[in-house]
């Protein structure tokens, strides 16, 4: 047996059946980075609202809702809140999201896709003035369960 819970004994892989389990609360947050040029964050920092994080805060939001048409083998969940926070620190842009249900299974992946594809709609966004962006140190920093 691999330990892997979407790998069955023969080493196939499956969808984890969550059937049995009770529903609980469930919370993640994941976050992420973009590096760049000190000139690109300068950028980035003088654009009016509805710029390019807005853009990537709704990118990330709709990436959560979406995690199980990306990843073969997630659960649809009920997401009952995704929130993404999008913002200028330093030289780069950091970004932290935060995604709940109330579920047989945790959110972990649709908080990851969200910091994801919110940090690559900044690359996006970026790459036209700057050729040195880094997305990076995507991690997941926080998972509960709770009770309903």
């Amino acid at each position: 047996m691999s330990g892997l819970s979407h790998v069955d004994e023969s080493g196939g892989v499956r969808m984890v059946d969550v059937g049995s389990k009770p529903l609980s609360r469930r919370r993640a947050v994941a976050r992420a980075s973009v590096r760049m040029r000190p000139e690109t964050a300068e950028r980035l920092r003088s654009l009016p609202k509805g710029d390019a994080l807005v853009t990537a805060q709704l990118a990330g939001v709709m990436a959560a809702k979406r995690t199980s048409d990306l990843i073969p083998l997630c659960h649809p969940l009920p997401l009952s809140v995704v929130d993404v926070a999008v913002e200028i620190a330093g030289d780069g842009v950091e970004i932290v999201a935060a995604a709940e249900t109330t579920a047989q299974t945790g959110v972990e992946m649709e908080a990851l896709v969200a910091a994801s594809v919110a940090a690559l709609t900044v690359y996006d966004m970026a790459k036209a003035i700057d050729t040195e962006l880094v997305v990076a140190e995507v991690a997941l920093v926080e998972k509960t369960k709770t009770p309903p």
